[in-house]
């Protein structure tokens, strides 16, 4: 019998020989690392295109920020005087030129009205809060000079020296300012001239523009346009109206509240918070700091607590119940990109710009959905909100 050979394979061993052989049927590491990186660069391409794009027409809008203000603001405009100019229309048969006219007469004899409201009331208490103000420097210093601080009263002149020195080292700064301003009452005026004509173009042609657009870029892209510009337009007149509606309940809630507690210059002050609360979180710390700050100097400071204590109040009801329940149907913005686009366009364009913030955070918030229900119908996957 003959005994088998040991330097035969065994079935096992066979079997591992033949794994260890055959060759790989999967992709070569190599190609893996290769293919994701060219899809990194691809799309590091793309944003680095969009950004660029996006610097250049920053720019080109800076250059031309004399134009595109007005434009803005006429827009803005528009959406407030649209409902009526629309209900002269269609409801009163009025001809869309004498409708434009009409609202926008309605609208400047509202505003001069305002404005007679705000500046006699200042003019007449203005040397009264003065010397009211003047006394409170003089209870201050009594105050530091007593315990617990116990300052004395060279180190309170110490310190007032130290105000105003500072405040004479930037006196050139100061200076500057006044003269630039000087210089740009013509282009303030010209601003709102522009905006004024602006707006009766918009309110007299505006059904017009869509289909203007449709036509002239074609059906395709027409299409896409009278969509999302249409959403655009409604986002924005909903915030406006909804910023409108909370800014009527912080100024007249708050308003009554000053009246109560007997503060000076309460109506401008409740004119002043309506204003205000069109710039989020900015406007209402502004206006409140300012009833304060009169309060603190005209009574005392226990009614300037009170005064805190009744704006803090109203905004807290205003902002977590008022709010969400107002603009949550037309903003659909988180409260962060709220904060950082009027942190964003107070820094880059001032006062107009954190004004400006949320309604171009909401305009931009219309884009990407749109953009992003094109691709998930496109991808024939299920809609998601971006936002």
């Amino acid at each position: 019998m003959t005994e088998p050979d040991d330097a035969s394979p065994t079935p096992e061993t066979a079997e591992a020989a033949e794994t260890m052989e055959a060759p790989e049927t999967g992709p070569d590491r190599g190609a893996v690392i290769g293919a994701g990186g060219m899809w990194l660069a691809k799309w590091s391409l793309i944003i680095v295109a969009i950004a660029a794009g996006t610097v250049v027409l920053g720019w080109i809008a800076a250059k031309l920020w004399v134009v595109v203000l007005p434009v803005l603001l006429g827009v803005v405009l528009c959406t407030v005087l649209w409902p009526p100019a629309r209900l002269m229309m269609d409801r009163l048969g009025f001809p869309p030129a004498a409708a434009a006219t009409a609202t926008l007469l309605l609208f400047l004899a509202i505003f001069s009205g305002i404005v007679a409201l705000i500046v006699p009331p200042v003019l007449d208490q203005m040397p009264e809060l003065i010397d009211q103000a003047t006394e409170g420097i003089n209870r201050m210093q009594q105050w530091v000079a007593g315990p617990p601080l116990n300052l004395q009263q060279e180190q309170f002149d110490r310190y007032v020296d130290t105000v105003v020195n500072a405040m004479r080292e930037s006196s050139s700064a100061i200076a500057t300012g006044v003269v630039t301003g000087v210089s740009t009452v013509g282009t303030l005026l010209l601003t709102l001239v522009l905006t004024v004509v602006l707006s009766f173009f918009f309110l007299k042609d505006g059904r017009r523009f869509l289909p203007w657009l449709g036509r002239v870029t074609g059906r395709r892209a027409g299409r896409h346009l009278e969509t999302v510009l249409g959403q655009m337009w409604e986002n924005l007149g909903g915030f406006i109206r909804a910023q409108a509606a909370v800014a009527l309940i912080d100024a007249v809630f708050i308003g009554i509240g000053l009246v109560v507690l007997g503060v000076p210059l309460a109506p401008v002050l409740a004119v002043l918070t309506f204003i205000g609360a069109f710039v989020p979180f900015v406007g209402a710390f502004v206006a409140g700091a300012l009833a304060v700050l009169i309060a603190l100097v005209a009574n005392g400071f226990t009614n300037a607590l009170l005064v805190l204590g009744v704006i803090i109040a109203v905004q807290q009801i205003e902002g977590n119940v008022l709010q969400p329940i107002l603009q949550s149907r037309t903003m659909k913005l988180h409260p962060v990109l709220v904060l950082l686009g009027v942190t964003a366009g107070g820094s880059l364009f001032g006062i107009v710009g954190a004004f400006l913030a949320v309604p171009t955070v909401a305009m931009a918030a219309v884009v990407a959905r749109y953009i992003n229900e094109q691709i998930d119908l496109r991808a024939g996957e299920p809609a998601a909100d971006v936002t």
